[in-house]
């Protein structure tokens, strides 16, 4: 080998050596929720919380949203721990196919009170840490979500009783609201968020099932033109889940900025004062937009689909088996029932 050929080599080395000590490690975190979501924007300052507090070490944490991963909301429990992504927004709810027992924490609608969800919030996310555990995820922190109203968005004529819902196809997100549903003799079918608006504007659904304070996030005023409120609902946190062998061999000084940070989050969500008034704030939005608010659902209708709510609880909890009638024990205990 002739000199300058091993100088080349040398050099090229020395400048490979320096590239690579001068790129940070990029830690992504994978978040389903839309970039118009105001969670996404707190998730965005948790990260900028993190940057900051390593600032000069070779570490960043870079959130991706909107599902631009790739990764699939029902897949995260089999692709996370093998290191698909180094950490992820995760929600108990999508979680079901793998992790059933996870399904009888929260189901939705059972708690509808801002007092009931404070009762239950350390029991669900003491659950959510065992069973995450049980699967190699670590826990790292969790981002509340408002208290919500639900409500049922229409493509062409209004609908405000569960003998209407009776015959259009409804668009829902979990599977206990398609058991809900179905008990009250109302077609659902499960649609991912990303996917109702198509699902919508082509006639796969007539309706949706919607909390108005995120419809405009997804345009659901450009495909629906009416809504009417059935229901509150109190929703389970969303989870940041890293696996577990990835965050045991990290940096203490990254974990203390990740947990410093997490609990920073989680201290700005877990807020629900302003919940009603932003409520309002959002039907009033969609009304200049275009859709219509119709009456909402009778009192009789609500307490009807609350008692259909409650049976699938129980259904759930038994079909799952395992852990899940001790979780479902443990949340009804927490709420006093």
């Amino acid at each position: 080998m002739t000199k300058p050929f091993r100088t080349a080599l040398f050099g090229a080395a020395i400048a490979g050596a320096a590239a690579t000590s001068a790129t940070a490690e990029e830690w992504r975190l994978n978040n389903f929720l839309p970039e118009t979501r105001p969670e996404t924007a707190q998730i965005e300052q948790f990260a900028d919380e993190v940057n900051t507090a390593l600032d000069g070490k070779d570490f960043k944490l870079t959130v991706y949203s909107g599902g631009s991963l790739g990764l699939k909301n029902t897949d995260l429990l089999r692709v996370l721990p093998r290191g698909a992504v180094e950490m992820s927004l995760m929600w108990s709810n999508y979680l079901g196919r793998d992790a059933p027992a996870l399904s009888s924490v929260f189901v939705q609608g059972a708690i509808s009170t801002v007092d009931e969800l404070k009762a239950v919030l350390p029991v669900a996310q003491q659950i959510y840490e065992e069973e995450y555990t049980d699967w190699g995820v670590t826990t790292v922190g969790f981002v509340a979500i408002p208290t919500l109203s639900v409500s049922v968005f229409c493509r062409d004529e209004p609908i405000h009783t569960l003998q209407d819902l009776k015959d259009v196809k409804l668009r829902v997100w979990a599977r206990e609201q398609v058991e809900t549903f179905t008990k009250l003799g109302v077609a659902a079918q499960i649609i991912p968020q990303e996917e109702t608006y198509v699902a919508l504007k082509t006639g796969v659904v007539d309706c949706a099932l919607y909390p108005a304070l995120y419809a405009s996030t997804i345009s659901l005023q450009e495909v629906t033109k009416y809504a009417s409120f059935l229901y509150p609902m109190a929703s389970a946190p969303y989870t940041l889940g890293v696996a577990t062998d990835t965050w045991e061999s990290t940096d203490p000084e990254i974990q203390a900025a990740i947990t410093t940070a997490a609990d920073a989050l989680w201290e700005r969500t877990n807020q629900y004062d302003k919940d009603a008034e932003a409520e309002m704030a959002a039907r009033e939005k969609l009304g200049e937009m275009g859709v219509t608010w119709g009456e909402d659902f009778p009192e009789a209708d609500r307490a009807q689909f609350m008692e259909a709510v409650s049976e699938t609880w129980a259904m759930l909890a038994e079909e799952a088996g395992g852990n899940a009638m001790d979780y479902r024990a443990r949340v009804l205990e927490a709420l006093g029932r």
